[in-house]
């Protein structure tokens, strides 16, 4: 994307050695401060960074030395970033989640072999029964506990020294730095008076090897925890990353073969049998079945599919072969470019989680400072000793980790945006779905939107002595050249009938009136009533027909043979059937519908009751639009505009959220805040839902990271809590926080 001398570059890559928010904020301020980078988004749930930067001004040698300054590591791909040929197979991020959940368990198994042992005997040497039973002394056992700790401390307590010590390197601390502090206070301090125990003469019980191990154990399970519900909130892409086969059946030299995915071009004819994937998108050349497209649009019925008609890759063909012609593969399917959407939301930040943010960024230093101020209150002011004094001090190290705080919004806009696509609703970025939550006003375009966006002949009248099927035969065959939307609602009512068109001779168009022509002999004349009064033809005997489907805001095409008038057909673009619902319950839900056509006001004031439409502005250019989502958002009110992504331009650009309703093959998501795969308005209700339920779970998310804090972090400081209870808790505070993030995964719109 070139513009005024910059050549701007959007990726998204993996930040390794993130643990907290701080880590968070700390990776976003290096990548900020470096010339050319002008967005820097650091999600911690997928543990990687949405980029837009300029490489006339820097490079990624350049942003992965900013972050490696800063502490971490930014993996720089060999290859193009571009969304893989074969998206069946997984990318990056969840490979690394799949791996990273692997280690965890790995790391966790080692450390509970020698971890169990040394809290069951720790606690067994509390009673006076074990130490008599067991013949060694304190000193012995003291060692004993030691041999089993340091392992521990080993195998998984790097996982957090290691980072802890490369931030200290660079003057700054995390969530590593807290847990190291703590656990490594009570394991050294434990060596010390083990091993050197009569140069400073401590109690032979002063040991916390249990702690030490304890607390790193629970650190370990809680991570182990958090990478299994990390996976599970990225299930949608997953499936959709999974959708298509791995082999395609081409035909190439007039034989069909099985080729891998990848190889497939654009052009070849691919075959499909029943109960097989589509490989690619395309247009079938031959045969018909029904596919199964829920997994793009959320419809649990199958779509019935004749040749000419678009398929998606991904699909499923449910009954009989049929052979496609491919229309667009690898990044240019629709499966590529909802996993781009849905991967670039689940990148993005919602401005609700500023806050958090800021918190974060000085969060450790706060709690480094009131972990010393508990040492010296309990030291030097309560004269507890030093024993006491460190234990509590560890606590407040241990429960204070702001995993919690960094984990609340990105798990939940990544489970919300997941959703959402198993739904068929792609939502561009966390700013819209936030946006989303305080619709007050919904604007409908009419075409297409709330109707079908195909004229269709709903109702015929016959003049006395005529034959309807003749009727419709011959206004089929004067009309099906024609591309006028009134022309194929014809033609398509005589192919419903499977009535076949006739030669023609003498064929004229009279623009804006109709068409005119012989056939078998006979002048035939089809058009509107203008037309009719320009051959000299009476229409007086449909009269009553002609006011009835006047007043439902249907249009009259008349057909008139040998000069008499044979029919009318009343055409109409009639309403989709979800839409009176959906409507109902945008009402319900507290949020006003408007309408906003550039038809006549009868036809709008028409269909808008059919919809339960009581707002109409009609006659409107698309630049009309625009000016009255203006006046609507002038009265304070926030606006979203439904529209088609294209004629609606205007409109959808002026709203504080646009929404575009799209067939699956119209990708208008590159534009529109949310997209809509299916014509379906119940989409557009579905979208609000997920979007108010998704920022109510942020909201629960930061309430409870916010409290967790400042309940535990006091009952820490005055010594009422153990440090291997805070471990626990602080484990658990991650897991809630994912999990209840994942609660979206089920909820029912």
């Amino acid at each position: 994307m070139k513009s005024n001398g910059t050549q701007n570059e959007l990726l998204t890559l993996p930040v390794e050695g993130m643990t907290c928010a701080s880590c968070v904020a700390r990776v976003e301020k290096a990548l900020k401060k470096v010339d050319g980078v002008e967005i820097a988004n650091v999600n911690l749930a997928t543990e990687a960074v949405s980029l837009s930067f300029d490489s006339l001004k820097t490079g990624l040698p350049a942003l992965a030395a900013a972050v490696e300054e800063a502490g971490y590591t930014l993996v720089v791909p060999e290859e193009s970033t571009e969304f893989r040929s074969d998206p069946a197979e997984p990318l990056g991020v969840y490979s690394r989640q799949e791996k990273s959940y692997r280690q965890l368990k790995k790391e966790l198994a080692a450390s509970l072999l020698f971890a169990l042992p040394v809290m069951l005997l720790s606690m067994l040497s509390m009673t006076d029964w074990f130490m008599s039973a067991v013949p060694m002394q304190m000193e012995t056992l003291n060692k004993i506990l030691f041999l089993l700790t340091t392992p521990v401390m080993i195998i998984a307590g790097r996982r957090f020294f290691k980072p802890a010590w490369q931030q200290a390197q660079h003057f700054a601390a995390d969530m590593n730095t807290l847990i190291s502090m703590g656990t490594g206070a009570a394991y050294f301090y434990s060596t010390f008076a083990v091993l050197f125990r009569e140069w400073i003469h401590l109690p032979v019980r002063s040991v916390y090897f249990d702690s030490a191990a304890m607390i790193i154990v629970l650190m370990i399970m809680g991570k182990m925890l958090e990478a299994r519900a990390k996976q599970k909130s990225s299930e949608a892409i997953k499936g959709l990353l999974a959708a298509q086969p791995k082999i395609a059946h081409v035909m190439r030299n007039n034989a069909v073969i099985d080729i891998p995915m990848k190889n497939i071009r654009i052009g070849d004819t691919i075959v499909v049998r029943p109960g097989e994937r589509l490989p690619a998108d395309g247009t079938i050349t031959r045969g018909h079945s029904s596919l199964d497209e829920s997994m793009i649009s959320g419809e649990s019925m199958p779509v019935e599919k004749q040749a000419g008609d678009p398929v998606i890759g991904g699909t499923i063909n449910e009954t009989g072969s049929f052979e496609f012609r491919a229309d667009a593969v690898g990044a240019g399917t629709v499966i590529a470019h909802i996993v781009k959407s849905v991967e670039e939301a689940q990148g993005s930040k919602a401005p609700i989680q500023h806050l958090a943010d800021k918190i974060a960024s000085v969060f450790v230093p706060i709690v480094m400072v009131i972990a010393f101020l508990t040492f010296a209150g309990w030291f030097f002011i309560g004269g507890s000793g030093f024993t006491p004094a460190m234990i509590n001090a560890i606590t407040v190290l241990v429960i204070a980790c702001p995993c919690a705080l960094g984990l609340a919004t990105p798990t939940a806009i990544m489970v919300g945006t997941g959703r959402g696509a198993s739904l068929g609703i792609l939502i561009k970025n966390a700013e819209s779905l936030e946006r989303a939550q305080n619709l007050q006003v919904v604007a409908f375009d009419k075409t297409g939107t709330i109707t079908r966006g195909k004229p269709s002949v709903t109702e015929l009248f016959t003049a006395a002595g005529a034959d309807q099927g003749k009727m419709l035969t011959y206004a089929a065959s004067l009309e099906r050249t024609s591309e006028h939307p009134l022309a194929r609602a014809i033609t398509a009512a005589a192919m419903d009938r499977s009535l076949s068109s006739l030669e023609t001779d003498a064929f004229q168009s009279r623009t804006g009136f109709g068409v005119v022509g012989t056939i078998h002999g006979e002048p035939v004349a089809v058009g509107n009533e203008q037309l009719m009064m320009q051959e000299g033809i009476d229409i007086g005997s449909a009269a009553e027909f002609i006011r009835k489907i006047a007043g439902d805001g249907k249009t009259s095409v008349f057909v008139a043979v040998n000069k008499k008038l044979c029919g009318v057909a009343a055409v109409a673009d009639t309403i989709l059937p979800e839409s009176k619902e959906a409507v109902a319950n945008l009402k319900k839900a507290g949020i006003e519908t408007v309408m906003l056509t550039g038809d006549t006001a009868q036809t709008a004031q028409v269909i808008a009751g059919q919809a339960g439409i009581g707002r109409i502005f009609s006659g409107l250019l698309p630049e009309q639009k625009a000016l009255k989502i203006k006046a609507l958002q002038a009265e304070g009110k926030i606006v979203a505009m439904v529209g088609d992504g294209i004629n609606d331009a205007p409109a959808l650009a002026q709203a504080d959220v646009s929404i575009a309703m799209s067939s699956g093959t119209d990708i208008a998501m590159e534009t529109a805040d949310i997209t809509i795969m299916k014509s379906d308005l119940r989409g557009v209700v579905r979208a609000i839902v997920l979007s108010r339920r998704t920022m109510r779970t942020i909201r629960q998310n930061l309430f409870w990271a916010f409290i967790y804090n400042a309940i535990g972090i006091p009952l820490a400081a005055f010594g009422f809590l153990n440090p291997i209870f805070a471990a626990a808790a602080m484990a658990l505070s991650s897991v809630s926080v994912v999990s209840n993030s994942l609660r979206l995964r089920t909820i029912q719109i």
